[in-house]
């Protein structure tokens, strides 16, 4: 999938994926794709819960290396 940006949280413990991605979606337009790579097991949740009360979309979730990768499109 092809993102706008990329938004590396790889190493990062939890909160910080999510507030790295939130700062992050602040400066993209609506409609516009983001992709976040992280490697903390707990992003998974914090991600899917995320993007639900924030109004985003979480349009994909892959594992690969013990990296994962989440596509989230911005919402109004």
């Amino acid at each position: 999938m092809n993102a706008d940006k990329i938004l590396d949280a790889k190493g990062l413990a939890c909160p910080m994926p999510i507030v790295k991605t939130r700062k992050e979606m602040k400066t993209m337009n609506t409609g516009e794709i983001l992709e976040v790579q992280a490697t903390d097991k707990g992003a998974l949740k914090d991600f899917q819960a995320w993007a639900k009360s924030s109004g985003h979309e979480l349009l994909e979730t892959n594992e690969s290396n013990d990296i994962l990768t989440f596509h989230i499109k911005k919402g109004e």
